[in-house]
């Protein structure tokens, strides 16, 4: 009997299409797999170790995910919980799964999977040799390492498959890959293992790799030649094309995918339409290296300050840049007198929206906008000092004129404060992989029961 993998969505929180859940747990899968988040939205989820979902999106979801589980009988898997899989989210979304136990009245099993790297770690991986850059990486050093605020090593099948050992209903799993969650069950129960890791990269999306992208639910079935995919959704329908073309989502070679422990090679691949809305895929092979975890940290890199004015005088409309390079002299020369200050000590930019906000002196599109935006953002070591030039050049922001012979103008603040402060800045700080020995050596499990009659925890 091949392996049933049932995929509900691309991520939590982005919901999913209720009728085609049900139709997906009506096919009796063996688990039930979704991923929890990704860098897509940039480095302040983990910096910060927060999710970037709402929580009570993420406890609807999670809710229906855990009714289909008890439904089917099956694990739950979840991947990188929390968007960034820090070890702090993972306890979040633990508790919020204790809570929605708890008002079910059911009683569950629950492995979390902790991926978070003490800085002193990966520090010593630095000084044996064991960490190696990828491209582009920043350059690590070992107090660079203990400045940051997490660091995450993104776990493989070895690892989702020890917490589904402990007997666990439900799997929180820290950072992972994206293709773990779905391949470790395939890859316990020795399926095709360039199968597994193939229809997981394809999977990893739900019904992305579908005629409906935004149906959610899938089906995969593993077995020890290939792998079968077909969406939930009525009326969606996966295809040669829609399956094979998501070998080129986030990924840098379309036919290469490297995953802990070796990687997936595609170029045997060969998808066949077994009818209007499944595809076969067999010919994937995976070969076997050495056992690397990737990496991933933030480190806080300044605090920030916005403030916001809206332009619509036609003339200031059509000259916005000159009038943002005038004031930006001006506010230099203005900060300096006054509060001291010089770059590096803070940076000042202004993005113009409507204009050239997203891409800045890229910006190739030419236009005449009624009004444009002017986003000022002001980053400094401290909020304090974020705080106090953003202060300081809010009076310049909303009435410095376009020369000097001209009356004062007035902008338009749209919110009063027209100052906000941001908090912290994360950046990236590390994109490297690190070598084991053990795939769970930088890993650690915790199980615990949950809902009524609560057991004991044990950590493994």
């Amino acid at each position: 009997m091949p392996t049933r993998v049932l995929v509900p969505s691309g991520v939590l929180g982005l919901g999913f299409d209720r009728a085609a859940l049900a139709r997906g747990v009506a096919m009796r899968p063996d688990i039930i797999a979704i991923d929890g988040g990704s860098t897509d939205s940039g480095p302040y989820s983990l910096g910060a170790g927060v999710s970037k979902y709402a929580r009570a999106a993420t406890k609807s979801e999670w809710a229906e995910l855990m009714a289909a589980r008890r439904a089917a009988g099956v694990p739950l898997v979840i991947g990188t919980a929390g968007t960034c899989g820090a070890d702090a989210t993972v306890d979040w979304m633990a508790a919020i799964t204790a809570e929605i136990a708890a008002e079910t009245g059911e009683r569950l099993r629950v492995a979390r999977l902790y991926s978070g790297q003490p800085p002193a770690r990966v520090a010593a991986a630095l000084a044996g040799g064991r960490l190696r850059p990828l491209m582009p990486a920043p350059a690590v050093t070992a107090e660079g390492l203990h400045a940051m605020t997490n660091i995450v090593a993104l776990a493989g099948a070895e690892q989702v498959q020890a917490a589904l050992a402990t007997g666990a209903e439900i799997v929180i799993a820290g950072r992972t890959t994206d293709t773990a969650i779905i391949a470790a069950l395939p890859l316990a129960r020795r399926e095709h293992p360039g199968a597994c890791w193939h229809g997981a990269k394809i999977a990893e999306c739900g019904a992305l790799c579908s005629t409906n992208p935004t149906s959610g639910v899938i089906v995969v079935d593993f077995d020890t030649a290939g792998f079968t995919v077909a969406p939930m959704a009525e009326g969606a329908a996966c295809t040669p094309q829609s399956v094979s073309a998501h070998m080129l989502y986030e990924n840098a070679d379309p036919f290469l995918l490297h995953e802990p422990g070796g990687h997936l090679d595609v170029r045997g691949a060969r998808y066949v339409a077994l009818d209007d809305r499944r595809v076969r895929v067999e010919g994937s092979c995976w070969v076997p290296g050495p056992y690397t975890v990737k990496l991933e940290g933030a480190r806080v890199a300044g605090y920030q300050t916005t403030i916001l004015a809206v332009l619509r005088d036609p003339r200031y409309v059509a000259r916005a840049r000159d009038w943002v390079a005038r004031l930006s002299a001006f506010l230099a020369e203005t900060i300096a007198r006054r509060m001291g200050l010089a770059p590096p000590e803070y940076r000042l930019e202004f993005r113009l929206i409507g204009v050239e906000a997203a891409l800045g002196a890229l910006e190739n599109r030419t236009g005449a906008p009624v009004e444009v935006g002017v986003l000022g953002i002001v980053t400094a070591a401290s909020q304090t000092t974020a705080t106090e030039i953003g202060k300081l050049i809010n009076p310049f922001v909303l009435h410095y004129p376009l020369t000097d012979d001209e009356e004062l103008p007035t902008f338009a603040f749209p919110y009063s404060p027209a100052t906000t402060d941001r908090g912290a800045l994360y950046e990236f700080a590390l994109n490297h992989v690190m070598h084991l020995d053990d795939p769970m050596e930088a890993f650690r499990l915790e199980v615990a029961e949950v809902g009524p009659a609560v057991a004991n925890a044990e950590a493994l």
